[in-house]
């Protein structure tokens, strides 16, 4: 394409650059192509994991739905579904050509991953393998950018798996499985381990284990080069959190050393200075209003960009996001303000690529809903762009080329 501009370029130069006229007309059209390319460039796949069975069902869905999403204008298209058990948290394997789905069963039957393979000029996930997922209630995934490796949090097992992946995507059984011990004050929650969500960090030497049953983070060294057990235990590894608070899921800042983890029960945010497998905390802050008193049940958290915002989820009686500002210098949080996510129980949200919009799905709302990112003071406009489908729970994307 941009080999394509420039013979472009040169030969408009030629039969234009003599008259005034001609150079306005050229300045146009180049700017048309410019804006053309961007928008081109700004081409994603949505894909949307939700619940199709158990406690958590809310409708008819089928499992995991792909849309085409238009970073320029916030639009939605759908594209095509396949149809899998409670694909509750999904993870693009880099390059787009795999995707790799927990299947979040309830202890009705032993957890498991499913393996997709997509093709990105139709835009269809084919199912290629499922193995499981070495505990019940699978919540989350990661794949590690070599692709070598699937690791699993397992929310009702109280443990964590590591999964081999093959060149051609299929998985291996579970090479690898930890278990955790242990119990937290909250008795209706915190009754034994739940393992919430397993994070690499940015250059993927670590690996943040959020366990919100027994208040603690654990981090471990990963190899991926490791034989059969990539993950190992690192200094100072284990964080104890506040008593009752149930940490779920870690953010990391770009390119600076601190990292977040929002707090399920305590509808709070930790935020630490991370550096070399390390979590030193610095701050901990409510993402609810001063004052609040209904339901809590804060689930996911994510950092724009550019690094100027953080935005944190809050399901329960809130349905809101928090919004932020963060102190590049400190790492400190600043409490912007809160929107509405116009739809209940927003478990997981996303930001897209181009930071421009930030996407929420409504578990029990039936809904994804887009909203536009102002990117002076962070706050959201909605902009009357909706997904409306039963039970959505993970969003994430992948450009189409």
């Amino acid at each position: 394409m941009e080999v394509l501009l420039k013979t472009v370029f040169v030969i408009l130069q030629h039969l234009f650059i003599n008259s005034i006229v001609y150079r306005m007309r050229f300045t146009y059209l180049m700017a048309s192509l410019l804006l053309s390319m961007t928008g081109f460039s700004q081409q994603y796949y949505l894909f949307v994991g939700t619940y199709t069975e158990g406690p958590f069902k809310n409708g008819e869905s089928k499992g995991i739905y792909v849309y085409r999403f238009d970073g320029a204008t916030g639009d939605l298209t759908p594209v095509s579904t396949v149809a899998t058990d409670n694909p509750s948290y999904l993870a693009v394997a880099p390059g787009g050509k795999f995707l790799y789905a927990v299947n979040e069963t309830d202890g009705a039957k032993p957890g498991s991953v499913s393996a997709f393979s997509f093709n990105k000029s139709t835009g269809q996930l084919t199912f290629i393998d499922k193995q499981a997922s070495g505990g019940d209630d699978p919540c989350y995934v990661t794949v590690d950018k070599h692709q070598k490796w699937a690791m699993v949090a397992n929310y009702g097992g109280g443990s964590y798996s590591a999964l081999p992946i093959s060149p051609d995507g299929y998985l291996a059984p579970a090479t690898q499985t930890v278990q955790h011990q242990g119990s937290g004050p909250n008795k209706g929650r915190q009754a034994t381990a739940h393992v919430h969500s397993t994070i690499l960090s940015p250059d993927e030497k670590y690996l943040v284990v959020c366990d919100l049953g027994i208040d603690k983070l654990s981090v471990l060294k990963f190899n991926p080069a490791g034989g059969k057990t990539p993950l190992a235990g690192a200094t100072d590894s284990v964080v104890d959190m506040q008593p009752g608070i149930g940490p779920r899921h870690t953010a990391f800042y770009p390119g600076k050393p601190y990292a977040y983890v929002i707090d399920e029960l305590g509808g709070t945010v930790d935020a630490f200075h991370y550096t070399n497998g390390k979590l030193t905390p610095i701050q901990h802050i409510s993402s609810h209003p001063d004052g609040y008193h209904g339901d809590i049940g804060s689930a996911d958290i994510h950092i724009s960009p550019n690094g100027k915002f953080l935005y944190a989820s809050n399901r329960g009686d809130a349905n809101s996001l928090a919004i932020f500002a963060i102190d590049p210098s400190t790492g400190k949080l600043t409490l912007k303000g809160f929107q509405p996510t116009l739809g209940k129980t927003p478990r997981n949200f996303m930001i897209d690529p181009t930071g421009h919009w930030l996407l929420v799905a409504n578990q029990n709302g039936k809904n994804v809903v887009v909203f536009k990112i102002d990117p002076v003071t962070g706050m959201l406009t909605d902009t009357n762009k909706r997904i409306e489908l039963p039970a959505p729970v993970c969003l994430k994307m992948e450009p189409v080329n």
